[in-house]
């Protein structure tokens, strides 16, 4: 397919763009197989860049001959395009509406980008399984690389190479994945050095009504308990809709089967309901009509921040059996693909520092979001604004991220990256010239080749000058496990994606760059007091030994 046969009109004249905290521009309207771009008539400047795949729902309204397209994004933005001629702007909204519904992963924007930045790092090769692994055998023999579904073929969800116990020989992993959800049996999700417990996840066992066993299952989580010592299983289910699950095929471990472990239910709701919640959240902070009483009545009924507080107490209770009960953990849902990736990646951040870091909380998305099989290309297909509700989006990256904004917020000193990194990492999953939240799971990465034929977005973000940008100035590395309250009034509504384009944070900015110009001074200053007390301990030196007999 040719882009071209999309475009309808690729350029008009005289167009007229209102967009947030930014007069009026107008200007020539250019479409191009992925851009919608807008050049100033002032100065030829481009006054707007946009990715069509950025672009969530479009409206059309028309006074007379004066057409309006009314581009809501994915990243929440909302900008008007008025067009002068009904049918110049009936093409346009036809061709927006097409180039940014394609259907195909090889059409997409990260396939024909082309970097102006020199790529020194390759970002597809940073944080492969084989290095993570070398860092855990350099404190345990326990554990074993497994190739048993190198080819797909045992679990069409997780990538090519895991870590498993290493007394689980991958015959028995394949029984395992007979008898989970879609194949995805238990696999190490992270070691504790402090007392060596682990948390593993998984997809649901397939017990069903007659409550089918699987010795080579229990054997396979058993293995990560100390003698002794008890284990517990984290249902991201609430019980009833565990039993529900039951009664379909699916299930949860039975206490007979599974002594040793102790199951417990934290309910976090599923795709179609978080859906819901985002989009009343947007309309919530869109309407500038209401006052604050009916402001936080809004708030409250789209149940955001209650999504928020229970992946949190779920994530928490998962850290706490792992350093305060000195217990292994295993967490899954029914597919082990959204809330249980939510839970044991924010266990993570709680219990260990490198996670806080840039670098490490990269690695963390790639084991725990990218690796494990999160389907992005589904959950992110629309935002809060389309009109097509699906039943697989969800909003369930952008509820871990507010998660993660929520624990840096109450500890601003134990993150190395800021709130803006967050942000970045919202909106290129949901639109980016970068492959990296491309498609659902490995599978799908290494049939459409995107290591080979896109960018990764970690060769950008982590060359020295971009990174700065995302690193916090009052960092301070913290070693110690970091306990967030998850009390109604320690959650804030995260102004810095939901009310961004309805407030301007110009004056907020401002501020923080004093902040950081203060600080950088003052390191300066630092450096040159050291330097002093250097000299003066020397020249201290030289007396002494000048007058020593």
């Amino acid at each position: 397919m040719e882009f071209a046969e999309l475009i309808k009109t690729p350029m008009v004249d005289n167009v007229q763009l209102h967009r947030p905290f930014h007069p009026p521009v107008e200007g020539t309207l250019c479409l191009t197989g992925h851009h919608l771009i807008l050049s100033s008539r002032q100065d030829k400047s481009e006054e707007l860049w946009l990715l069509h795949a950025n672009i969530d729902s479009i409206e059309k309204r028309f006074v007379g001959s004066l057409g309006s397209i009314i581009v809501k994004c994915k990243d929440l933005r909302v900008i008007q395009l008025d067009i002068p001629g009904m049918e110049e702007c009936l093409n346009i909204a036809s061709s927006i509406e097409a180039l940014s519904t394609l259907d195909s992963i090889t059409l997409m924007y990260p396939y024909f980008y082309r970097p102006l930045f020199e790529v020194v790092e390759d970002g597809w090769h940073s944080f492969l399984p084989e290095k993570e692994f070398e860092q855990l055998s350099s404190v345990t023999d326990e554990w074993r690389l497994s190739y048993v579904n190198k080819e797909f073929s045992v679990c069409p969800s997780y990538p090519p190479v895991v870590i498993v116990p290493k007394s689980i020989d991958d015959e028995a992993l394949k029984k395992v994945a007979a008898f989970r959800h879609g194949g995805r049996f238990p696999v190490l999700s992270y070691y504790h050095k402090k007392n060596g417990m682990v948390m593993m996840r998984s997809s649901q066992p397939l017990t069903g009504t007659n409550g089918r066993r699987c010795k080579e299952d229990e054997k396979l989580i058993n293995a990560t308990l100390r003698a002794g010592k008890r284990g517990y299983i984290i249902d991201t289910r609430s019980l009833n809709v565990a039993q529900q699950a039951r009664a379909k095929g699916g299930g949860f471990e039975q206490e007979a089967s599974y002594p040793q472990w102790r199951r417990i239910h934290k309910s976090i709701e599923r795709s179609n309901i978080l859906q819901e919640s985002l989009i009343k959240l947007v309309e919530a902070c869109n309407d500038q009509s209401h006052n604050m009483d009916r402001w936080l009545s809004k708030l409250e009924a789209s149940n955001w921040l209650t999504q928020i507080k229970e992946i949190l107490t779920a994530a928490c209770l998962a850290a706490q059996c792992v350093d305060r009960e000195g217990a292994s953990v295993l967490v899954h849902g029914t597919e082990g693909t959204d809330s249980t990736l939510q839970v044991t990646s924010l266990a993570q951040i709680i219990l260990e520092p490198k996670c806080r870091t840039i670098r490490g909380f990269e690695a963390l998305l790639e084991r725990e979001w990218l690796q494990a099989g999160h389907p992005f290309q589904q959950r992110c297909l629309q935002s809060a604004y389309s009109n097509t509700k699906q039943k697989w989006e969800a909003p369930t990256f952008l509820l871990f991220l507010d998660c993660v904004w929520q624990i840096l917020r109450q500890f601003p000193c134990s993150f190395e990256f800021n709130e803006h990194f967050l942000v970045l990492l919202f909106e290129h999953a949901y639109a980016s010239q970068f492959g990296t939240f491309l498609g659902n799971n490995e599978s799908e990465r290494c049939k459409h080749k995107l290591k080979q034929k896109t960018l990764s977005l970690w060769s950008w973000v982590n060359q020295p000058k971009e990174t700065r940008k995302f690193t916090n100035p009052f960092f301070e590395a913290n070693g110690l496990v970091i306990w967030p309250s998850v009390a109604p009034q320690s959650l804030q509504l995260w102004e810095g994606v939901f009310l961004r384009w309805n407030r301007s944070s110009k004056y907020l900015d401002e501020a923080f760059e004093e902040m950081i110009h203060i600080i950088e001074h003052n390191k300066e200053l630092q450096v040159k007091v050291n330097a002093l007390r250097r000299q003066l301990a020397e020249l201290e030196t030289e007396d002494r030994m000048t007058e020593s007999p």
